[in-house]
């Protein structure tokens, strides 16, 4: 995309790969000029564009490249930059070690510690880095950091990067995910995630984080009871300066808190609304949030919420199995966050003594369901309920595969139920015709070209493709709620075998209502 003067012309061959290999015979030098010509291009052609942006009916095609490119452009950049971040900050810490070594004359008693002269030298890469790039230290430190783990130990995920697959915002968050693993598990976290890079093509952010947790505990199953202590120790709250005399409060309290949150100021905001009231959905839960807290007239009175949790039993009765959990409205979390909290009700629920739960025991009592997956794609397919109203129980279905907005990169919560072929062109109302989305997705047919489901229920579970009116494709499926269960390998071998939900894990129990699912076996997972 760039180009260099004093790159060579040959007569054959690619003038691509030719520029490539003068670059890196050149060294960071040469790199740094090309990479200063092409920035003076761009730079030119967004401040000085003339007549190239002037809209046309017949250029949405070449519109639709250039911001193509631009993405494929700007993820190489990224990449990119933590390479080169990374040798600026070892580069550094070299010559801090030769500066220490040459003032104390070469006397190794008068060195400092190796573990100090390191912790110095990444201060002074963050605050090198802080400069250049117009970053805060401590913000800097952070991105420092993730880039030293994308380089040395995330091969898989820096190539999604510099390849497009990904963004620098999914990657970074990855990298800071595993901090707490070791390099190798590092590495083997790394290579879960490379295999479900197909299957994450317009995943979100809270499914990737999803993704994310799951790859961390299939390298390190034993490690989660500690990670989520460590987590819980850093409980805080924050307020922070927003504009035009606002501001933001966050806190971070475990997921299961923040999931009963969300849900009672969202029931409130319906109540509301349902009630007259104009403000906006999420003006009111603000305003019910602070009235509630402050102690106004206006603030919530005490009530109990239903909060579906999915858990697997072999996570429930045996800790350290390394099976995740899912909060209805939020997404996954370790299970050994939720077999403390929930070991009071279901004691109450196996020896009948609600009255241990106090007033509103009844109310807590749990009510349990088997939950059936998919045997390759892990997403749920099917449940055993008492329900006796058909729609309701199916939109709650439905929520609990979902999880989020089934949008491309979306990732708000699910506020309909949608048919993915219209109602109104013939579609029918059933649970593979269904799909959650948010308020702005669900207006999909005047968004998008069209929407359909694809593939092979049998073998690729719940797969929808969205297709813009521009033709780019996007495929969303639901998250899977059980790792697959086939014996890992590792090395050369974890490299070849790109899909482990190619694998079939072991025969289980089959519910009745998977029968439309043609005959497949499905494992029972337990929601409390």
């Amino acid at each position: 995309m760039f180009f260099n003067a004093q790159a060579p012309a040959p007569a054959s061959g690619d003038p691509h790969r030719a520029l490539v290999e003068t670059v890196r015979a050149g060294g960071p030098q040469a790199l740094a000029a090309m990479l200063g010509d092409g920035a003076f291009t761009l730079k030119e052609l967004a401040l000085r564009p003339q007549q190239m942006f002037t809209a046309d009916a017949t250029l949405g095609s070449a519109y639709r490249d250039v911001v193509g490119r631009i993405h494929e452009l700007r993820s190489a950049m990224d990449a990119l930059e933590a390479r080169a971040v990374t040798a600026l900050a070892e580069s550094l810490t070299l010559d801090k070690q030769a500066e220490v070594r040459a003032h104390t004359a070469h006397e190794e008693s008068e060195v400092p510690p190796t573990r100090t002269l390191l912790r110095e030298a990444a201060s002074e890469a963050a605050r090198e880095v802080s400069m250049l790039i117009g970053k805060s230290p401590a913000a800097a430190a952070y991105s420092l950091a993730s880039q030293r783990r994308l380089v040395s130990d995330m091969p898989e995920m820096l190539t999604a990067l510099a390849t497009a697959q990904i963004t620098s915002t999914v990657a970074h968050a990855t990298a800071r995910s595993f901090a707490p693993l070791s390099p190798e598990q590092r590495l083997e976290a790394d290579r879960e995630l490379g295999c479900r890079l197909p299957g994450l093509d317009a995943a979100g952010a809270e499914t990737w984080d999803d993704a994310t947790a799951a790859a961390i505990a299939a390298a390190d199953p034993g490690g989660q009871g500690r990670r989520h202590q460590h987590a819980r120790q850093e409980r805080h709250l924050t307020v922070r300066r927003g504009q035009h005399g606002m501001a933001t409060v966050s806190a971070r309290v475990s997921a299961l808190d923040a999931a009963k949150i969300r849900k009672r100021l969202s029931l409130e905001a319906e109540r509301l609304r349902a009630a007259g009231d104009r403000r906006g959905h999420h003006a009111i839960q603000a305003d019910s949030f602070v009235d509630t807290l402050i102690g106004r007239q206006e603030g919530m009175e005490p009530t109990t919420l239903d909060i579906g949790v999915i858990i697997t039993d072999r996570a429930l009765l045996h800790p350290g199995s390394g099976d995740l959990a899912q909060i209805e409205g939020y997404g996954t979390v370790p299970a050994e966050a939720l077999r403390g909290e929930l070991s009071g009700v279901l004691a109450a629920l196996v020896d009948g003594a609600e009255e241990a739960l106090g007033p509103d025991g009844p109310a807590l009592r749990a009510v349990m369901r088997r939950l059936y997956t998919h045997p390759l794609t892990r997403e749920l397919v099917a449940v055993e309920s008492r329900a006796r109203a058909f729609p309701e129980a199916l939109a709650r279905f439905i929520r609990w595969r979902d999880q989020v907005c089934r949008g491309p990169f979306c990732d708000a919560a699910i506020r309909q139920s949608d048919h993915i072929h219209p109602h109104a062109a013939g579609g029918r109302t059933c649970l593979d015709n269904g799909q959650g989305l948010c308020a702005h997705c669900n207006g999909k047919e005047q968004q998008t070209r069209t929407v359909r489901r694809v593939g092979n229920s049998t073998t690729d579970g719940h797969t929808v493709e969205w297709i813009s009116r521009t033709g780019t494709r996007r495929t969303t499926r639901p998250r899977a709620l059980t790792a697959p269960e086939p014996p890992r390998r590792s090395g050369a071998e974890g490299h070849a075998q790109r899909h482990p939900q190619q694998h079939a894990p072991p025969r289980r129990r089959a519910s009745r209502r998977s029968r439309r699912r043609s005959s497949s076996r499905g494992a029972p997972d337990t929601p409390v």
